[in-house]
């Protein structure tokens, strides 16, 4: 993914920091039976971000078998509500055996869900291509918050509590 000018860059910094440092993230697949299926994950991403997320799991789980049926679309959500930071990502799964990348995501508090580590053959990498992402944030500073909030009270102008944001999408 290339981002096609400065501000499309920006956008896209904004969206990895929004999402590097929360712990985890809600991942969506689709059911043989066309309904939806959310479950938690943990949040590995790399030092930098080219438009794709990465994500341990076990090549032998229910989601790997909805993908593996050609039903590679999925949705990626993160919730950071001590900063009041949202994101919505759309996207393509795929798994990744790349053991260089393996150990340059893998850290040891991993080993609560894999305690094989990187040696464990079961262990594959889930890389999901970002298409269209989307955020919400409103983690500005307490002063400016209580500006907004002092803005609203007074003059009745709420413009000041918005959220930024933000829909991207990704070729």
């Amino acid at each position: 993914m290339t981002a096609t000018s400065h501000e499309d860059q920006k956008d896209l910094e904004k969206l990895f920091e929004i999402i590097r440092h929360v712990k985890f993230a809600m991942l969506t697949t689709v059911n043989e039976d066309g309904t939806l299926h959310s479950r938690p994950m943990i949040n590995k991403q790399a030092d930098s971000f080219h438009g794709e997320l990465w994500f341990f799991t076990h090549r032998s789980t229910h989601k790997i078998t909805e993908l593996k049926r050609g039903s590679e679309e999925v949705n990626v959500s993160y919730a950071d509500s001590d900063h009041h930071s949202y994101v919505s990502i759309s996207g393509r799964a795929n798994l990744v055996d790349d053991n260089t990348k393996k150990k340059d995501l893998w850290n040891d508090s991993l080993k609560i869900w894999f305690p094989n580590g990187l040696d464990d053959p079961d262990l594959t990498l889930l890389r999901i291509n970002i298409v269209e992402a989307e955020y919400w944030d409103s983690s500005a500073s307490i002063m400016k918050k209580l500006y907004g909030l002092a803005k609203a009270a007074i003059l009745g102008d709420h413009s000041s509590l918005a959220a930024e944001n933000k829909k991207l999408t990704l070729t």
